[in-house]
């Protein structure tokens, strides 16, 4: 069976001392988890997960990144500076950062080979909007997100990464795909990749990024195409996090 990752993205949520109740409520819980583990944070609050976290079984990461090693890029963040915090993972391509922030598919798919260049496993964040799925164009939308990381990175790339299905019309809104519309998504990104590397495909974790909460993890996470959950809101409460953690 392929392990399971639920990441924890915190968004712009959190202060040091939320953090601390937060990260110390989750360890204490662990115990009984089986799934693999990470938790994204805002840039300030990498320094606080690398103490809190070394050493545990809980892994993390930021939730950007430039596609720039270095230069005159006032304010952004490079993949080197994460690695000096003890990242493993970055999140590129997040369905807001899209959307508000203009990022194209190149942008993203540049932000992602920066990453796997500086050793970080990319969680690459696909998805459609309401008005796209509803025209009938979800697997046009996902499939050119992906092909731009395909002819910048080449399908080999995605062995050490992680992609994320996030429906944007299901983030935020209270709204959730029904296990069988994020099944055919994810069935559809496993099986574009397995036409081009079958090995690739078979180990590739998909994670279901809309909205998932203990409520409806465990038949999310029962379909065979949905390896772990991208956790937003539900990651800022110990329980429900722990909750979905342990329903893989």
């Amino acid at each position: 069976m392929r392990r399971t990752l639920v990441a924890g993205n915190w968004k712009m949520h959190g202060s040091l001392s939320e953090n601390e109740s937060l990260l110390s409520a989750i360890l204490a819980g662990m115990a009984d988890v089986k799934a693999d583990v990470a938790v994204c944070a805002p840039f300030p609050y990498l320094a606080q997960l690398q103490v809190r976290l070394a050493g545990s079984a809980i892994a993390w990461g930021a939730q950007n990144m430039s596609q720039h090693a270095k230069g005159a890029y006032t304010g952004e963040v490079s993949a080197s500076m994460l690695k000096d915090f003890g990242c493993k993972y970055v999140i590129v391509g997040h369905s807001e950062r899209r959307a508000i922030y203009g990022e194209s598919n190149e942008i993203v798919a540049e932000k992602y080979a920066a990453a796997q260049a500086a050793d970080l496993v990319p969680i690459l964040c696909v998805g459609e909007t309401l008005a796209e799925r509803e025209a009938g164009i979800t697997e046009a939308v996902v499939g050119h997100q992906l092909d731009a990381v395909l002819n910048r990175a080449g399908v080999a790339s995605l062995a050490k990464a992680v992609v994320a299905y996030e429906p944007v019309w299901a983030i935020g809104t209270g709204k959730t795909a029904s296990p069988e519309q994020a099944q055919a998504v994810h069935a559809f990104i496993r099986g574009k990749i397995r036409a081009l590397n079958g090995a690739v495909a078979e180990g590739l974790i998909i994670q279901y990024g809309g909205s998932m909460k203990a409520a409806n993890a465990r038949e999310l996470l029962g379909q065979p195409d949905i390896d772990g959950g991208l956790i937003g809101g539900a990651a800022l409460v110990a329980d429900e996090f722990l909750a979905i953690c342990r329903a893989g």
